[in-house]
């Protein structure tokens, strides 16, 4: 099946006896003016939390089609779940970082400023304009790699963490994983141990910006309990740290 489309609107038992399901507005302009679809096409249909349909397209106008249904399901949320802790970079390196880690499967994003971030989403005096039109970019490109990947479930990008939100949540007992080339082991090592206890319901892997974490972030996180490690022996940028811890997440705790 070539393309999925979402409509966020409809509960998880949307399409559970349902016969038809129309999509419209700009989802519907973008499928038939750039993806060209066409009556007699097969597609599948979802609401970016879990539920998904497939069918055949039996009604197409201006701004929206219908889609008959012939084939319906609810993906269940994995565990552990994933979230990603990206720092803000320059560029668009930190908007490749959300991309590929919603193609890899993370369930959550969370932004965050570190203290070597070039970018800076609070600054200007806004009262968080920056910020929120920052956080509405990441969701269009989680939204996107989403439909992309054939995704029943859109990673939530939640509003901007902060290094003491980090460390409370280690503290509270939460899985926080930081990665840096001083690492006091390995990922996969620490993965494998998760995994043979059961694994943590949620676990949060921090990534750094382009300069690294400072000694004070790392003391800072060291301090509250979170795990330092290091991904190999080669340093990553920012953009693929991410994405290439969830794929050693992924394998060692059995959701790939």
């Amino acid at each position: 099946m070539a393309n999925l489309y979402y409509r966020e609107d409809l509960p998880g038992d949307a399409f559970a006896g349902a016969e038809t399901v129309e999509i419209a507005g700009e989802e519907a302009r973008h499928a038939l003016r750039v993806s060209r679809l066409r009556l007699g096409e097969r597609i599948a249909v979802g609401n970016g939390a879990g539920a998904l349909g497939a069918g055949e397209v039996v009604r197409v106008a201006r701004d929206r089609f219908a889609v008959r249904l012939d084939e319906v399901r609810t993906e269940p949320a994995p565990s552990p779940r994933l979230h990603l802790v990206q720092a803000l970079a320059k560029g668009d390196r930190d908007e490749r970082a959300v991309e590929q880690a919603t193609e890899f499967g993370v369930d959550g994003i969370v932004p965050w400023q570190a203290e070597r971030s070039v970018s800076r989403w609070d600054g200007g005096g806004d009262g968080g304009e920056k910020a929120a039109k920052g956080v509405a970019k990441w969701r269009r490109i989680a939204r996107e790699a989403s439909k992309q990947s054939l995704r029943a479930r859109i990673p939530e990008v939640s509003d901007p963490g902060s290094l003491s939100g980090l460390c409370d949540l280690a503290r509270g007992g939460a899985g926080v994983l930081v990665l840096h080339p001083a690492g006091d082991r390995a990922l996969s090592d620490h993965a494998r141990e998760i995994a043979a206890a059961g694994g943590d319901a949620n676990l949060f892997l921090v990534i750094g910006p382009e300069g690294g974490l400072s000694a004070g972030e790392l003391d800072a996180f060291r301090s509250a309990g979170a795990a330092i490690l290091r991904l190999g022996d080669t340093v990553l940028r920012t953009s693929s740290a991410g994405p290439a811890a969830i794929a050693v997440l992924n394998a060692a705790l059995g959701r790939w």
